[in-house]
């Protein structure tokens, strides 16, 4: 099941690289390498407020939803400052169990339920998610209850659990008196002009927190660039700056790799690393879909791709993030 929205006008200005202190032979340069990568399907740039590479490949084009897959997760913890700032959410310390009671009162005993909501954000919930059970997460009618339903698995630092992630929705839903999906309408896609979106469900009805989404490239690149922007757009507080901060600062080391980056750390669901000797971060969904800031250099980079078979996952990020690379070289 999927919330339907309809076209936005196009509010993002352009501007020729060179213009915006790119080198344009370089930024020409990767976007007809993204020719050569399979999967990918969009590439989409912005400094300094404008456009200045863009790039749809294998059919795809500008108006297109695309799924962005787990870079849901880092949208749903844009939600979570908002509610921190206006007090509908007590702390970041409290537990699933008391920021979730009529959820976890179907499980009382569950490993869950004494996860803190840090730890489920920066990926240190103390328990292991092993990747195999992802057809499951798939086919589950309530992934809140799969996760309710995981087993004690005891784990040491980062882990990435798409499980417990499920578990932010009624948290979330909590706080605010609405689902997750009307949350990021409200309070992220309306601000910044994203009136065409879709947001697939369980088959309870719940709004995914781990992959749900669908957005235009363009609109994944706004994303980037509120990050960026401390939380603000054209003039507007949007997300708390300090809640922005915090998200973007690694809370420690992450255990992924997306070649060339290295240094990769993780914040409140949003990975973070050094790109080219730029410090970076970005929220990454399977494949390569990335919405990734250079703060330093007032850059955003979207990427949209295909899923990948698990076979050539790593081949298929390295390159995508490979072209990222070049359009922060170009602006450096």
């Amino acid at each position: 099941m999927d919330d339907e929205h309809e076209a936005p006008a196009d509010d993002w200005p352009t501007s020729p690289a060179g213009a915006q202190g790119l080198d344009e032979a370089a930024v020409a340069a990767a976007l007809q390498a993204g020719s050569t990568v399979p999967g990918l399907r969009a590439l989409v740039a912005a400094r300094h407020g404008h456009i200045v590479a863009e790039r749809y490949y294998g059919g795809a084009g500008a108006d297109g939803l695309v799924a962005i897959n787990s870079a849901t997760k880092s949208i749903c913890s844009m939600l979570v400052g908002p509610a921190l700032a206006g007090g509908r959410l007590p702390g970041l310390d409290h537990t699933l169990a008391d920021l979730a009671p009529a959820t976890f009162a179907q499980a009382p005993a569950s490993p869950a339920a004494r996860v803190t909501l840090r730890a489920l954000l920066t990926g240190r919930s103390g328990q292991a998610f092993d990747s195999a059970q992802l057809a499951s997460v798939a086919a589950a009618r309530s992934l809140v209850r799969l996760a309710l339903a995981q087993p004690d698995t005891p784990a040491e630092g980062w882990t990435y659990n798409d499980a417990m992630v499920a578990l932010l929705s009624p948290v979330l839903e909590h706080a605010e008196g609405v689902d997750i999906a009307e949350q990021a309408a409200r309070r992220i896609f309306a601000p910044l002009g994203i009136t065409r979106w879709t947001w697939r469900r369980d088959r309870s009805g719940q709004p995914i927190s781990s992959a749900g989404i669908a957005l235009r490239p363009r609109d994944l690149l706004k994303l980037a660039a509120l990050m960026a922007a401390g939380g603000r757009w054209q003039g507007a507080q949007v997300l708390p700056a300090d809640w922005v901060a915090q998200s973007l600062a690694s809370a420690g080391p992450a255990t992924w790799r997306a070649r060339p980056v290295d240094d990769i750390g993780y914040g409140f669901l949003w990975f973070s690393g050094r790109l080219h000797g730029q410090r970076v971060a970005w929220a990454w969904g399977y494949g390569g879909q990335f919405a990734l800031l250079a703060p330093a250099l007032g850059l955003v980079v979207a990427t949209a791709a295909t899923a990948p078979l698990a076979a050539a996952l790593q081949q298929q990020t390295d390159e995508v993030m490979g072209l990222v690379g070049r359009l922060v070289r170009a602006a450096a």
